[in-house]
């Protein structure tokens, strides 16, 4: 049967996702565990790579396995296999042709910013701490112009394997910025993403909220078609994977 996983995990200690040679990564844990829990070592397909410190809310992958253990029962034995900072949250039985990845309509990313000079003691690893007052309403008008199918090649870091392979354009559907307390979320929903995509998006968005540009700013930074035009790749630790959707 084939097997999708919703999980949750801090990506504070891995290096992203993927299995690597240089670090422990999110894979690597979860097919440890399901090698205890099923005498075997699957082949998992995860929905995205994920970079080094990059958090999910909900990450979702799959697997093929023989295995008698009934789904819903499936996620407490593998929790009693895996680390604290990881958790599966759901076990189902999909198609076999089902692919994690490739049967995603659309990801939607959020990136946390804690605009206040004073740090929480319990936050730091999971926002990007910024101490002057930001103009979020200017974030939010400049977050529109990144909506519909347009080239995010300025978006892109110059190492990005995915657009050597399939080009620069995607949609974006939803990009929205809100504000709770100290708390600055964007919020970005795509069919898609170029490598550091969502992290340079916030970080021109920050530059928006800095009164360094204009919202206006976004369409001619786009047009530009170049990575020196966009703002900074905010750190990893603001960025969450907050839903993968499917037709399911």
């Amino acid at each position: 049967m084939n097997f999708l996983l919703d999980l949750s995990f801090d990506g504070t200690r891995y290096c992203g996702f993927q299995v690597q040679k240089n670090g422990l990564t999110v894979c690597e844990a979860v097919q440890d565990a399901l090698q205890a829990v099923l005498g075997n070592r699957p082949d998992v397909k995860g929905c995205s790579r994920t970079d080094s410190g990059v958090h999910a809310e909900h990450y979702a992958l799959n697997f093929h396995s023989d295995t008698r253990i009934p789904p819903e029962k499936l996620p407490l034995a593998i929790n009693q296999r895996l680390p604290g900072d990881i958790r599966v949250n759901r076990a189902v039985v999909v198609d076999e042709e089902f692919h994690a990845r490739y049967s995603a309509h659309a990801k939607t990313y959020h990136y946390r910013i804690w605009n206040s000079p004073i740090d929480s003691p319990f936050q730091q690893a999971y926002y990007y701490r910024v101490p002057n007052p930001l103009d979020v309403d200017a974030m939010s008008r400049a977050a529109g112009y990144f909506v519909g199918r347009q080239d995010f090649a300025s978006l892109c870091a110059a190492d990005c394997e995915t657009a050597l392979r399939s080009g620069t354009v995607r949609t974006i559907t939803d990009c929205q910025v809100s504000q709770k307390g100290p708390v600055v979320t964007i919020s970005v929903t795509a069919d898609g993403y170029l490598y550091n995509m969502v992290r340079i998006l916030a970080g021109t968005l920050l530059w928006a909220g800095q009164g360094r540009i204009p919202p206006q700013a976004v369409t001619d930074i786009l047009k530009a078609k170049d990575r020196s035009k966009a703002g900074p790749t905010l750190p990893a630790k603001g960025l969450f994977l907050h839903r993968v959707e499917y037709d399911i």
